[in-house]
């Protein structure tokens, strides 16, 4: 990926989305070609001069300040994650080194593996920035079953939004599910611009989906920290999860993600019954795995 490309597409995309009514500049007696800021507009906001703040867009950061870069976060009203982007992409076009080749481990350690089988009230899995899921417990691996199975390998959460037919039915909110998996991808092209796996999935996508596509072109950014999921799954129905995301400081570029149902919530009793259809039956126990298969084929005991 172009680093200086893709800095002046990131600032250009941020500053069309203020208006100068959001900034308390008056917009009377003036013609304007854009509905965002000018570039005049910004650097005024930022203290800065008009031809420094149009270098920076132009994807010039050289001797560009922590300051400066604060001050121009705030012009142009920047969240937490894209002004960690934003710091990110300056950091790469300041680079002028050979390309890095960071290759995150497709596989987890034995230890991480252990702390996920101990999970077992939680759904949990372990990816990587580009959205590859590298390890899950029982319960995890059965919420996204339709991930493993999926005809789009190997395991991956934007593979399997952009390019499942499946996916629309598993996020109930499958719109706000399609933001968020772009702007994680965004954020990790952000933090490692030289990842040839990411640059091959991103164009992958961008040749197979229209709906990838335009998304990229927004340059939208976010965090993945906490928050809810609205899910279906088609063995026990609508699920309504909370998480967590946690970077494992052993492993970089791998997070923990783990789903939680209250306690005494149809979620939580769908999550046990999915529990107790994934787990195998202890030796000898024919007559459990009998009714559990019972149970999963009935419709109505999966409410």
């Amino acid at each position: 990926m172009d680093t200086r490309t893709e800095l002046r597409e990131f600032l250009t995309t941020r500053r069309d989305r203020v208006t100068p009514d959001q900034v308390g500049l008056p917009t009377y007696g003036t013609r304007r070609r854009v509905s965002g800021l000018r570039r005049e507009e910004v650097a005024l906001l930022a203290g800065i001069s008009v031809e420094y703040y149009t270098r920076l867009e132009r994807g010039n950061p050289g001797g560009v300040s922590d300051d400066v870069l604060d001050s121009v976060a705030r012009a142009l009203q920047l969240d937490d994650a894209e002004r960690a982007h934003l710091d990110d992409l300056v950091r790469a076009a300041k680079d002028d080194r050979p390309p890095r080749r960071r290759r995150t481990p497709r596989r987890v350690r034995p230890g991480v593996q252990q702390v996920l089988d101990a999970m077992t009230g939680a759904a949990a899995y372990v990816r990587n920035g580009r959205l590859d899921v590298l390890a899950a417990n029982t319960l995890g691996r059965a919420l996204l079953a339709d991930v493993y199975d999926s005809p789009a390998q190997p395991p991956n959460l934007a593979r399997f939004n952009f390019l499942d037919p499946r996916a629309p039915a598993f996020y109930r909110d499958f719109e706000a599910a399609s933001d968020d998996c772009v702007a994680l991808l965004r954020a990790e092209a952000g933090r490692d611009p030289h990842d040839d796996e990411l640059t091959g999935l991103v164009g992958e996508l961008s040749t197979r989906s229209d709906d990838f596509r335009v998304r990229w072109a927004n340059h939208d950014v976010k965090f993945h920290r906490t928050g809810n999921k609205a899910l279906h799954h088609p063995l026990v129905g609508d699920l309504d999860l909370g998480y967590e995301a946690l970077e494992l400081p052993g492993d970089p570029g791998q997070s923990l993600i783990v789903y939680t149902a209250a306690p005494n919530t149809p979620t939580r009793q769908a999550l046990d019954l999915l529990a107790s259809w994934a787990s195998p039956p202890a030796p000898g126990d024919a007559d459990a795995a009998a009714r559990a298969e019972d149970t999963t084929n009935d419709p109505a005991d999966r409410r």
